[in-house]
C-alpha cells in the first residue's frame, strides 16, 4: 500500500508562502522529452483522502484529485514504451485552489504538494523507500497573473497543478538514470542460408 503522510497546517502555509519561482508549464508534451530509457508505466496510483487544504482554498474531493492526475501520467507517460514495468504512487499532500474573492494586493497562487513512490515491477519493490516531495505552482498565463480564483474554475486549476506536477515527476525520474537500465538488445540475426534457387543463379565460378 502506498504510504501517506500529513503536512501541517502552519507548516504548509509557510511552505506556499516561500514558493517563490513559478514552475514550467507542462501542459505541451514536446517531442524531446525525458530519457527514462526501458521505462513503462503500469498501474497509476493516486491517494488524497489526508491532503491538507491551505488557506483561502476552494476544495476538491480526493476522488477529483485521483482523476485529474492519474489522466495527466497516462497522457504523458504513454510516450515510453519500454519493456520493463514500473508503477507510481502519489499521495496529494496538500493543496491551495485560489479563490475569487480575495484582495487582489494578495494575488493568490494555485500550489500542490505531492509525495512521490516508484515501484520496480520485476524487482518486486519499492525504489525509494521515502516518498520523494514536489510543490508545484500554476503555470504563469493572463488568466492566473494576478489570480486564478478570478477567471478560472476548480476544475481548470487543477488540470493546470496537475500537468505541472506530472512533468515535475517526469523529470524527477530522469534525474536517476540508475533506475532505468537500458532497453537489452538482442544478438544480430544470423545471415540466411540461400536457397536452392538462388545457388542455381549464381554465374559458375
Amino acid at each position: 500500500m502506498l504510504s501517506t503522510y500529513t503536512l501541517p497546517r502552519a507548516g504548509f502555509a509557510l511552505l506556499a508562502a516561500l514558493v517563490l519561482s513559478a514552475c514550467s508549464n507542462g501542459r505541451e508534451l514536446r517531442d524531446e522529452r525525458a530519457e527514462l530509457d526501458n521505462f513503462y508505466l503500469g498501474h497509476a496510483i493516486v491517494v488524497a483522502e489526508n491532503a491538507t487544504v491551505g488557506p483561502a482554498s476552494r476544495r476538491a474531493t480526493a476522488e477529483e484529485w485521483q482523476e485529474s492526475l492519474t489522466a495527466e501520467m497516462r497522457r504523458r507517460f504513454a510516450r515510453y514504451d519500454g519493456d520493463r514495468l514500473y508503477h507510481l504512487g502519489v499521495s496529494v499532500d496538500g493543496y491551495v485552489l485560489a479563490m475569487p474573492g480575495i484582495p487582489l494586493v494578495a494575488a493568490p497562487k494555485s500550489v500542490l504538494i505531492l509525495g512521490v513512490t516508484v515501484w520496480d515491477d520485476a524487482a518486486g519493490g519499492k525504489i525509494n523507500d521515502t516518498p520523494h516531495r514536489i510543490t508545484v505552482l500554476e503555470s504563469l498565463s493572463g488568466e492566473t497573473v494576478v489570480s486564478s480564483g478570478l477567471t478560472q474554475s476548480a476544475e481548470q486549476q487543477m488540470q493546470n497543478l496537475s500537468q505541472n506536477a506530472v512533468l515535475a515527476i517526469e523529470n524527477w525520474l530522469a534525474s536517476n538514470p540508475d533506475w532505468f537500465p537500458p532497453r537489452v538488445q538482442g544478438p544480430d540475426p544470423a545471415p540466411q542460408p540461400q536457397t536452392a534457387a538462388a545457388d542455381a543463379a549464381q554465374p559458375p565460378a
